[in-house]
């Protein structure tokens, strides 16, 4: 990005910051970030119960944000020397909603934090486009981890303390603050260990796995030209669109969390790393192709024997990805998810590239099915993979 694009784009070398009216700081209409208003403080009529509700909510709020909302858009950006329009692109990154001009929406954490990403692009550390791709990485894993655990508290709270959902959400509020210090910690904690691990499988080890990848292979791959290579996993329950719709909102929920959880159990414990889930499929990656079948070959036996979940189909392929946005791209992983209709219930498949890549290790059988033609890749030859010697992936 060249000097003069660079206010266009998202301005963080701005020289100049922009002014802002000398009117002084009025009280006005508050939005968060989730565009629900500030609670205001409480008047008139309200029962006591309410007036309590209200305040709870307001110190959390206070509490969460570090402060008392007291500065509006254009104060924040001015004060970190930014255009309105650059200090914008940044909140979007984080998941924000538009704010009005007289909105007085941030605190002085907010301005901290803006000043942070500010001063890394400033310094050279981070290019404009990092900034915004980091920002939003930060804001997207947030906002979903955020929901899973507010999810997962009034769950408790409803099953534990024999209340209905409504009453758990309210309750939430009050209860939450004696949980904050320990969320957050954990949180941290959390990040330092998956950075730690992410350098370790997506820098340090990354080469060792490309040359992997190139054994047994002829010719020009279409995957070539892509940095990582990965084994790719996908998990699908059957029969679970019907399932779904013999079932309450309960027990619908009850299930896909089941699901997700002996999913994540088994991934993690085989070494690798679940990518997302979608109703009622599991991508996964693992950095060898043996982990990759241990992991495949586990999850298959486990949703076999489960005595709640249907069985699955499984697939499994080897090769060179790209890793973007949290997410995986390229041939491999649309052909592991061709493979995976083409499964029966309760079995896993993979391609020949990937039995050619086990075929020595005597923890694996592999069975050549037919031939089958699959939209995007013409004639392929899959392989049906089942456990071998040994005792397969243990679960403690």
């Amino acid at each position: 990005m060249n000097a003069e694009n660079v206010d266009e784009e998202i301005g963080l070398l701005a020289e100049e910051p922009p002014q802002v009216p000398d009117a002084a700081v009025e009280a006005g209409p508050e939005t968060d970030a989730d565009q629900a208003p500030v609670l205001a403080p409480p008047t008139g009529a309200l029962s006591a119960d309410r007036i309590a509700e209200r305040l709870a909510a307001k110190a959390l709020e206070t509490r969460l944000l570090g402060g008392e909302r007291k500065l509006r858009r254009r104060e924040v950006a001015a004060g970190a020397g930014l255009s309105l329009l650059s200090a914008r692109k940044l909140w979007r990154a984080l998941g924000f909603p538009n704010f009005g001009d007289e909105d007085v929406a941030f605190t002085e954490r907010d301005q901290a934090a803006l000043n942070t990403v500010v001063d890394l692009v400033r310094a050279g550390r981070l290019t404009e486009e990092a900034a915004i791709s980091v920002t939003r990485a930060i804001g997207q894993m947030t906002d979903r981890m955020v929901v899973w655990q507010v999810e997962a508290l009034v769950e408790d709270t409803v099953h534990q303390q024999g209340v209905t959902d409504a009453v758990a959400r309210k309750r939430l509020v009050s209860e939450l603050p004696s949980l904050v210090d320990a969320l957050e910690e954990m949180l941290v904690y959390s990040w330092r260990r998956q950075l730690n691990a992410g350098v370790q499988r997506l820098a340090l080890r990354a080469e060792a796995g490309l040359r992997s990848s190139e054994e047994g292979r002829e010719g020009d791959e279409d995957d070539a030209p892509l940095p990582l290579a990965r084994a790719v996993g996908f998990a699908d329950l059957v029969s679970y669109t019907s399932l779904s719709r013999r079932m309450n909102e309960k027990t619908l929920a009850q299930l896909v969390q089941r699901f997700e959880n002996k999913c994540a159990e088994i991934i993690s414990v085989g070494g690798g790393r679940l990518v997302k889930t979608v109703g009622d499929e599991v991508l996964y990656i693992a950095e060898t192709p043996a982990a990759g079948a241990e992991i495949s070959l586990a999850l298959c036996r486990a949703f076999t024997e489960d005595e709640i979940l249907p069985e699955a189909r499984v697939a499994m392929v080897w090769g060179r990805i790209l890793s973007r946005l949290g997410d995986i791209y390229g041939p491999t992983v649309n052909l592991a998810a061709r493979l995976t209709s083409l499964a029966d219930p309760g079995t896993v498949l993979v391609d020949s590239m990937t039995a050619a890549a086990l075929e020595q290790d005597e923890r694996f059988v592999l069975l050549p099915r037919p031939p089958e033609d699959v939209r995007g890749f013409g004639e392929i030859h899959p392989v049906q993979l089942l456990p071998g010697s040994g005792s397969g992936l243990v679960l403690d």
